[in-house]
């Protein structure tokens, strides 16, 4: 992150010679804010100074709002995506896109669309491997894959893999091991982020996932396994696979850059 505060600070410190003008650029990049009218501010610097993209949070948009939002963030960036989409928000999106020319990838299990100009991400070489426990689990799985992938990674999954058959995880496992970090989703009791820690020399990022009934139901119980979990993984909120996802990006982009 660039250590100024303000764009006229930069500046001064480029005419100064106290930088040089590729750090003055990509401080400037960094800093880059895109106002949708009085409604949203997008933050189209993050990539310079986080190293993954901006983010579109669908939840609680209206759903012109969020496609004026969409095509300004593409206009911009010339991708965007877009997590925890409803079908109006989608239609909406989607219709404006249209009119707009700009291409819209819809996935329905991870609730998330990609609106582009066309392409692919650039590829930095990062492997990310994402299990499931149950079928169950998917959804917040694929938000978690579709994170990754347009954070430049590629990503092998295996699903149904849980602790209730547990002889299903092994060949599972033989084929994600080329991975730089594995996420693993569960619901119910959440058992396997922990017994797949336990035989990889890999992270483990447990995802926890809003299945389960009755007492300490809807992920509370497969939370607070997870935290409890005697092999080392690091644990994001139930049914994040966002923040699943890009953190395992950012830990395959780290790697694959040495």
């Amino acid at each position: 992150m660039s250590p100024f505060t303000t764009l006229q600070e930069l500046l001064d410190a480029y005419r100064n010679g106290e930088i040089s003008r590729e750090e003055a650029a990509r401080g400037i990049e960094g800093l880059r804010i895109e106002m949708v009218e009085s409604m949203a501010r997008l933050d189209l610097g993050r990539t310079v100074r986080c190293g993954m993209p901006e983010v579109v949070l669908a939840e609680g948009k209206e759903p012109d709002h969020l496609a004026e939002i969409v095509v300004r963030h593409v206009q911009a960036a010339d991708r965007c995506l877009v997590t925890r989409v409803g079908d109006a928000q989608a239609a909406a999106v989607e219709e404006r896109c249209r009119r707009e020319g700009i291409q819209v990838a819809r996935h329905p299990l991870a609730r998330a669309l990609v609106a582009s100009r066309g392409g692919t991400p650039c590829r930095h070489g990062g492997v990310v491997a994402i299990l499931t426990a149950g079928t169950a689990d998917i959804p917040a799985a694929e938000e978690a894959r579709v994170t990754a992938e347009e954070m430049g990674c590629t990503v092998r999954t295996a699903y149904d893999v849980g602790a209730a058959g547990i002889h299903r995880l092994f060949p599972a496992l033989r084929e994600v091991l080329d991975a730089h970090v594995l996420i693993v989703a569960a619901g119910r009791e959440g058992t396997l982020p922990a017994v797949v820690a336990g035989l990889v020399d890999r992270p483990v990022i447990g995802l926890p996932v809003s299945s389960g009934y009755g007492y300490m139901g809807q992920g509370r119980a497969a939370l607070a396994s997870m935290l409890q979990s005697c092999a080392v993984v690091a644990v994001v909120n139930i049914d994040a696979g966002f923040t699943a996802g890009a953190f395992a990006a950012r830990i395959a982009a780290m790697v694959a850059s040495r």
